[in-house]
């Protein structure tokens, strides 16, 4: 892979990035919700993007939470008038119903409001749940929505009855980003052990040799250090928000430091995960990707295309390994 040309793609997708939330009212206090207190390392880098794209603007949220610590009260003294951001991610719709309970929660809590949802990918399985979250949408009146493909898109037009903005996803808006070490193995298989798994990517096809693993475990400890570390480097500000601002921020960059350590470990890696698949391109790192369960990450590639060399699309996990072995897959 070539790092330039990687670097190049990055960069694109940030200007994009740019481009679609260039319109959106950040000049007054607003709020970032559903800050990600989980072990997935993408969901961090998402975050973070957010948190980059927002310092490009010269603005920080006035009020964050995590779906947990959500305090309506709290959100209206900290930001009385202005738009409520949501996470984006890849848990718009049914798969992750906690995440859709919640997003339909926040629109019922703020009629008044506009609320943005940052670049989500859609995906419905139950009728009756798509037609309850359309309902939410139409209810509410000032629902702002930003989608990762034209798949996406389609859904919100067709089912939800609402235009939704194409938009790369956040982690993008971090830039490049070096390997954290030097690669101690040849390949990598990084796969999910999720709902969203692929079963093209039955691990039964790799030989014992090459590692699989997720980035979905982590050491509790090094997140708590990361944790009061945060809070210790804003107590001086004596504002509660200031200091949570800060505890989410070391924690982010702590898991998606881990993921990165994980992923410069090996010369190649082999993934059916979207984030894996983007920081693998932040950090130019040569990588076979396949599909997950419902199509994520071919729609978002379809909508982005990269330039040819950057990653190899394999439609089953014998073929991506074909690839890792071969003396041209770079």
């Amino acid at each position: 892979m070539s790092e330039s040309l990687s670097a190049s793609y990055v960069a694109a997708n940030s200007a994009l990035i740019d481009q679609a939330l260039s319109s959106k009212p950040l000049d007054g206090p607003f709020a970032l919700l559903d800050f990600p207190d989980i072990r997935n390392v993408g969901d961090s880098a998402i975050w973070l993007g957010e948190m980059a794209y927002l310092r490009r603007r010269g603005r920080l949220p006035a009020y964050v939470s995590t779906m947990g610590s959500y305090d309506v009260e709290e959100l209206k003294r900290r930001v009385p008038a202005g738009p409520i951001l949501l996470r984006g991610g890849g848990n718009f719709g049914d798969l992750w119903p906690g995440h859709q309970a919640f997003r339909e929660r926040v629109m019922a809590d703020f009629p008044d409001r506009q609320i943005i949802q940052m670049p989500q990918s859609i995906h419905f399985s139950s009728d009756e749940a798509c037609a309850k979250a359309a309902d939410a949408i139409a209810r509410h009146g000032a629902f702002d929505l930003l989608v990762r493909d034209r798949q996406s898109q389609q859904i919100a037009r067709d089912t939800l009855g609402c235009e939704a903005t194409l938009c790369p996803d956040m982690a993008f808006a971090i830039g490049p980003v070096e390997p954290l070490g030097q690669p101690e193995i040849p390949v990598l298989a990084m796969l999910r052990a999720d709902k969203e798994m692929s079963g093209r990517a039955s691990s039964d096809s790799l030989p014992d040799t090459i590692p699989v693993e997720d980035w979905i475990e982590e050491a509790v400890g090094p997140v708590r250090r990361a944790r009061w570390l945060g809070r210790l480097s804003a107590v001086g500000s004596l504002d509660r928000g200031a200091i949570r601002l800060a505890s989410y921020k070391a924690v982010a960059w702590q898991r998606f430091d881990r993921g990165r350590r994980q992923l410069s470990r090996a010369e190649k890696v082999i993934t059916d995960r979207l984030h894996v698949h983007i920081i693998s391109l932040l950090m130019g790192k040569p990588h076979a990707v396949l599909d997950n369960s419902y199509g994520k990450i071919r729609h978002f590639r379809e909508a982005f295309p990269e330039p040819e060399g950057l990653t190899f699309a394999a439609t089953s996990l014998a073929e991506a390994y074909d690839w890792a072995r071969s003396s041209d897959g770079q």
